[in-house]
């Protein structure tokens, strides 16, 4: 069996290779620092998004939110709201027209409860009633004119998550997410042990554009202007709820000021938006405020992690459990995959990882940047530093003697797997030779430095896409998907293959997404988004080539009239033959005009991942280390993040300037992770109490550290012609628990429990 085994990774090694060979080499457009090409329309602001558009005789809606988070509503007087000045509606769950649930195996919805579906109260500001009227003034004062009353329970929203329920598929106690060998015995005869519990608190997804919804009914279509990061299954979903059959729904996010997950799927107000112009057939702007962010359009959920390690005296790691649970709300199951690293960063023999859900009266969970795995890596890499103290062992050299080139939970090897690599960069570049590993004995004038490290990972996956190209007449080209740029530079990914696979600058070619009546796209989450739209991309520029080059030899006055297909190619805009130079050719937009056609047009489509058989037999992630460095003076009781080092191994980096953006926009969100972000919950009420930019605390641009980023660019060969993995969360990953040792090495306090606050440091030993 072992002899099998080692030959099919030997063979497996080979086809990498093979494959390896045949991904072109990086041109003048791929992997360059291009600007974004909606750049401009951004900054003019030409560019719409979903609370941008209006139509005439548009009126404006406004929620009435609960101010109870368990309980029911016993009466709902809109009396008085009714009679205010341009009030047109007020919508309830005794007035409004059937809303459903979106059915198993189709879109995915936030929440699985409709709005209004009955009068059962779940967590704060659930929202209760509608107002909908002429402008938003009046509609935000009539809205705080409807009198609820309710019979209330007590709603726990306590933060100690010991009341755990099976997680989902589990019949009794906790749910076995990964299990190998015997690790509670290993873990009892380990020399080295470390038993520890970590915590991760509720967070908010804060993007600078709030959601937003403008519902036009035409009568009998939907035309809903969103703020989605996925216009396909917003779509579905949105169809569903409403009733209706799916073509007469079109959803359209030209533009999205980030989402972080949140915008994944459709909440609760677009179904009411789309109801309310439904009934009143007029157009329908509704608007989330800051504050309505906090309750009503998920965060990451709280987690609290037990870590146990064991090791020899030698330094061996012998046994890791993890056993994590999350909190979720009272109507939908969400789990936090925390052990979704867990099995396969280090070698271990030995491994057991469970989950458990915990209900709480909060709205439902939905991803956060780096769902799962950056919390578990909080733990996880957490739990490294600790055992790396216990052993006295250099914390970089403790991870790369547990390297691995082996998926040890599923037996398979990595199609490109370089974590070794990005430690022995990062290192260099951090200068970690320099480190001294004792607490508080690197000194900078008056300040204490400390410096940490943690490995990063997230998984590599591609979802189904298609698109469509046309090569025009005018020699510009066009280029379309039902996909979406959330602002990490889709547009401009988009617009930098086609221009290296037909020749035609950047500035000749018109990327069109974020619209459902497109060719059906990926959603923009996960970091699949690149990975999912090149492969059709490519197909469709191949086949809109392939169209030309006909024409070309078909068309009177062409040179190639009546000359074999394939003996011509296209590059740089120009149709020639294969073995002579581009100049000898003539540009492409030429024989479309000799042809009297309009354009060349050719439709790509590709599948996900798990389409790919051969990509079956290899474990895909990308791997990355966090270097950082914090400055603590203990005079004052300052903390900061002073340097970060993040080294990347994402594949084929497309474009290294959004690219380099994306990383560091995460680094700087994994020092509010680590410093500063917290949601907190009344427990007399459930109301979030600090549900502002005032008390709600993100780190600024004087809070943002010196930022070194630095991509390995080694494509991954199972990932596409181009091999490139998406980045959006693994520069994240691994930020935190690098935090929290740069802490530890400079105080001696080993935080657990994010974020790391200044009382947890005034403890420290080290004050001068």
């Amino acid at each position: 069996m072992k002899s099998a085994f080692l030959e099919f990774i030997r063979s497996s090694e080979g086809f990498a290779r093979e494959v390896a060979e045949q991904v072109p080499a990086p041109s003048a457009i791929i992997g360059s620092s291009l600007s974004r090409v909606d750049g401009p329309l951004k900054t003019t602001g030409t560019a719409l998004y979903a609370s941008d558009y209006n139509f005439p005789r548009m009126v404006y809606a406004e929620p009435v939110r609960s101010t109870i988070a368990n309980g029911t509503i016993r009466s709902l007087d809109a009396s008085v709201a009714e009679k205010m000045p341009g009030v047109l509606l007020v919508l309830h769950h005794g007035n409004i027209a059937p809303l459903f649930r979106v059915a198993k195996g189709g879109g995915e919805a936030s929440e699985s409860r409709p709005p209004f579906e009955d009068e059962t109260i779940s967590y704060w500001g659930q929202y209760v009633a509608v107002v909908i009227a002429e402008t938003f003034q009046q509609a935000q004062a009539a809205a705080a004119a409807v009198r609820v009353t309710y019979d209330t329970a007590k709603p726990n929203v306590s933060t100690k998550l010991d009341d755990a329920i099976p997680a989902m598929g589990a019949t009794c106690g906790p749910k076995v997410e990964s299990r190998r060998g015997d690790a509670e015995a290993a873990f009892t005869a380990a020399a080295v042990q470390v038993d520890e519990t970590y915590v991760t608190p509720v967070e908010t997804h804060n993007p600078m554009e709030m959601h937003a919804t403008v519902a036009v009914w035409d009568g009998q279509n939907f035309k809903l202007y969103e703020s989605s990061q996925g216009v396909m299954n917003h779509l579905t979903v949105m169809a569903e709820i409403l009733g209706v059959p799916k073509e007469n729904v079109q959803v359209i996010s030209r533009f999205i000021g980030s989402g972080f997950g949140g915008k994944l799927f459709p909440w609760p107000h677009s179904a009411l938006a789309a109801a309310a112009a439904r009934q009143l057939n007029r157009p329908v702007k509704l608007t989330l405020t800051r504050p309505m962010m906090f309750s009503n359009v998920g965060h990451r959920p709280r987690t609290q992690q037990r870590m146990r390690l064991g090791a020899t005296a030698e330094g061996k790691l012998v046994s890791l459990q993890q056993d994590y649970r999350n909190h979720t709300s009272p109507t939908d199951d969400i789990e936090e995959s925390c052990g979704e690293a867990t099995p396969f960063l280090y070698s271990v023999a030995n491994l057991q990882i469970t989950s458990a859900l915990v209900r709480r009266n909060v709205g439902t969970p939905t991803p956060m940047r780096g769902p799962g795995a950056v919390p578990g890596l909080f733990a996880l890499e957490s739990a490294m530093d600790e055992l790396a103290i216990k052993l006295k062992q250099d914390p970089v050299a403790l991870r790369l003697a547990h390297d691995t080139l082996i998926d040890e939970e599923n037996k398979k090897p990595f199609s490109s797997r370089h974590l070794k690599e990005c430690l022995e960069t990062g290192a260099t570049k951090f200068g970690w030779s320099r480190r001294t590993p004792e607490v508080g004995s690197m000194r900078k004038g008056d300040l204490i430095l400390g410096w940490g490290v943690a490995a990063a990972s997230w998984g590599a996956w591609r979802g189904g896409n298609e698109a469509s190209v046309s090569l025009k007449r005018d020699g510009t080209v066009r280029v379309s998907s039902g996909t979406q740029d959330i602002g990490t530079g889709t547009y401009t990914v988009m617009a930098q293959i086609v221009a290296d696979k037909t020749g035609v600058p950047v500035e000749k070619i018109e990327v069109v997404m974020g619209d459902s009546s497109l060719p059906p796209g990926a959603m923009s989450g996960g970091s699949t988004g690149t990975a999912s739209i090149i492969p059709s991309l490519v197909d469709a520029v191949k086949s809109a080539v392939k169209v030309l080059l006909a024409t070309a030899v078909q068309a009177k006055g062409s040179p190639y009239l009546h000359q074999n297909p394939a003996t011509l190619t296209m590059t740089t805009g120009r149709i020639h033959a294969k073995d002579q130079s581009p100049e000898s050719g003539v540009p492409f937009q030429d024989v479309l005009r000799m042809a009297n056609l309009a354009a060349a047009n050719g439709n790509g489509k590709s599948g996900g991942l798990g389409s790919d058989t051969k990509a079956n037999d290899y474990s895909t992630h990308s791997f990355g280390a966090q270097f950082v460095e914090v400055e603590w003076d203990p005079g004052i009781a300052k903390l900061r993040v002073s340097r970060v080092v993040t080294v990347i191994d994402g594949g084929r980096i497309i474009n290294k300037k959004t690219a380099t953006n994306q990383i560091a926009g995460a680094v700087v969100m994994g020092v509010g992770m680590g410093l500063m972000e917290q949601t907190t919950y009344d427990p007399r009420n459930g109301h979030a109490v600090n549900d502002n930019f005032a008390d709600y605390l993100v780190p600024t641009s004087a809070d943002s550290p010196e930022i070194d980023v630095t991509f390995l660019d080694i494509p991954d060969p199972m990932m596409g012609e181009y091999g490139a993995r998406g980045i959006g969360e693994i520069g994240l990953a691994g930020v935190a628990p690098a935090i929290t040792a740069a802490v530890y090495h400079a105080t001696g306090v080993r935080v657990r429990e994010l974020p790391v606050r200044i009382e947890d440091l005034l403890t420290s030993r080290v004050t001068s």
